[in-house]
């Protein structure tokens, strides 16, 4: 007789999957709740404890670890010694191993889960039989995804076996799910020493949330992936509501966008075009706001991304609708809003409710290179240390609004960066460069004729006066930048020569 192993936390499916099962001749073995759900269906199953000879015991967590269990899982049935071996010791090969593991990431994700919980949502038995049935996948048949309940009977149907090639792919589900699930433990215990944020070894876990229709270039293959835990303001919680799936560059453009608008508390409209903010504005309202986002740079916000922090009404859906936008992203619409967004089709329209929630450095920020990986802490800093007027004159109180705004903007610019803003909108940005004077050459190009009285920042030191002797024929008043270059004095006698102000702040904030 053909023997299946059933015990599973996620009982979707399973009475069917059984029901079928008993009807192809096989023995169904069972444990605990599962036992229950399965007789309760009508299904003659027998406990494992009825053939180990040994009761469950120490509240469940000793039920399965016994060698007429794993012996009946990992015999060789071409190795005449293993069946020998089973035989003489009484055990009964098992064909089948259908399981799923405690619920720690459930567990985990529950508000005010305590250590005790989560540690006892920690799988042992089950992990030890789905990798012995996985190792002897020639064998044994190891399903861990109701998904494959389907696959599995119909070619026990069809074959009278499950054929090898779908064997060895459950076997390698198997490892993926128990990699990700002791992944998932060894964060959670990481998290709770609270100090080995870079440990030697370092595996991470992450769950796809949908692959892409292709990457950065259409002959790249790629995917979206999240990470497990507490992201509700983050991109991979987003509710698509309309338009097109959204492509690889659509996810970062729009994480750029969402990070930048995150910094501020007061209505924002933040535009990206290519990873870079082309116009940021701020407002008694979310409509004052992003007119003066469009209006930065209305040539290259076309195609680009808008991410708002407050509810957009009819009002700003009207001048969204007006020109080419890839992705809006809000914390909610109006019905007219959405009535006025969604006549367009294929504009994608996100829906973010936390998205005011800011983000913390425990969020690691990761860059893979060939061979390697790059890990920080996410770079959720504004100031380094109180900021220090370093000229004789110092910024007037709506200079001082004007570069804090700027120094806000620049942080999520794209290096070498220089921003040039009033205290309500930038004014020209300038991403990107092999060096500061070409970047801000480029940003008093994008201002135009809006950059006499404007105030400038800088995500890095000058290392020549350059910048700020441009700084002076373009009429710019006031400069914010972190300071520490050994040539700082001359950029500072050149401020002071032409009554300019100029703050450091003690952080640099390279975005390369």
């Amino acid at each position: 007789m053909k023997r299946a192993l059933i015990s599973v936390s996620d009982k979707t499916g399973i009475a069917e999957f059984a029901k079928e099962l008993e009807s192809l001749g096989y023995e169904i073995l069972s444990t605990g709740g599962t036992f229950k759900a399965l007789t309760q269906a009508g299904i003659k199953a027998v406990e494992v404890s009825d053939i180990t000879g040994f009761p469950e015991c120490l509240d469940g967590r000793v039920k399965t670890l016994h060698p007429k269990i794993h012996a009946g899982i990992l015999a060789m049935r071409s190795n005449a010694e293993h069946m020998k071996q089973i035989e003489e010791l009484g055990v009964d090969p098992i064909d089948i191993v259908a399981i799923n593991l405690y619920p720690f990431k459930q567990t985990i994700l529950k508000e005010g889960t305590e250590l005790d919980e989560a540690i006892e949502n920690i799988d042992i038995g089950g992990p030890t039989m789905i990798r012995a049935a996985a190792k002897n996948y020639q064998d044994v048949a190891v399903i861990i995804d109701p998904a494959d309940y389907q696959t599995v009977i119909e070619e026990l149907k069809a074959e009278g076996s499950v054929s090898k090639k779908t064997k060895f792919r459950l076997a390698y589900k198997v490892f993926e799910h128990t990699a990700h699930y002791d992944s998932l433990i060894s964060k959670y215990l990481r998290d709770q020493i609270g100090e080995e944020l870079f440990p030697e070894s370092l595996s991470l876990t992450f769950e796809k949330v949908q692959e892409m229709r292709y990457g950065e270039n259409p002959h790249q293959k790629a995917a979206f992936y999240k990470e497990v835990g507490h992201f509700d303001g983050c991109l991979t919680a987003a509710k698509q509501l309309h338009g097109k799936e959204l492509s690889y560059n659509n996810i970062n453009d729009a994480n750029g966008a969402l990070d930048l608008v995150k910094e501020f508390d007061c209505p924002a409209a933040v535009a990206v075009k290519h990873a870079n903010p082309c116009g940021v504005g701020i407002g008694e309202n979310i409509y004052d706001a992003y007119m003066k986002a469009y209006e930065a740079d209305p040539v290259s916000i076309f195609g680009g991304i808008v991410a708002l922090n407050r509810e957009v009404d009819a009002k700003t859906a009207e001048e969204l609708h007006k020109i080419f936008l890839e992705i809006v992203i809000a914390p909610s619409y109006t019905k007219e809003a959405l009535e006025i967004l969604e006549s367009k089709k294929n504009i994608r329209i996100l829906e973010l409710p936390e998205i005011a929630k800011k983000n913390n450095s425990a969020m690691l920020d990761m860059k893979k290179v060939a061979g390697g990986l790059l890990v920080q802490e996410l770079n959720c800093e504004l100031l380094g240390e109180e900021l220090k007027c370093v000229t004789d004159r110092k910024p007037t109180e709506a200079e001082m609004e004007a570069l804090m705004f700027a120094w806000k903007v620049v942080k999520h610019t794209k290096s070498n960066a220089i921003v040039l803003t009033d205290k309500d909108k930038t004014i020209g940005v300038g991403p990107g460069q092999t060096n500061r004077i070409t970047a801000l050459e480029l940003a008093i190009k994008y201002g135009g004729d809006k950059v006499k009285g404007s105030v400038m920042g800088s995500d890095a030191f000058f290392p020549f006066p350059d910048c700020v002797e441009a700084a002076v024929q373009a009429g710019i008043t006031a400069i914010i930048q972190p300071g520490g270059s050994i040539r700082d004095q001359e950029s500072i006698d050149e401020c002071n020569k032409h009554g300019i102000a100029m703050v450091f702040t003690g952080m640099r904030h390279f975005k390369h």
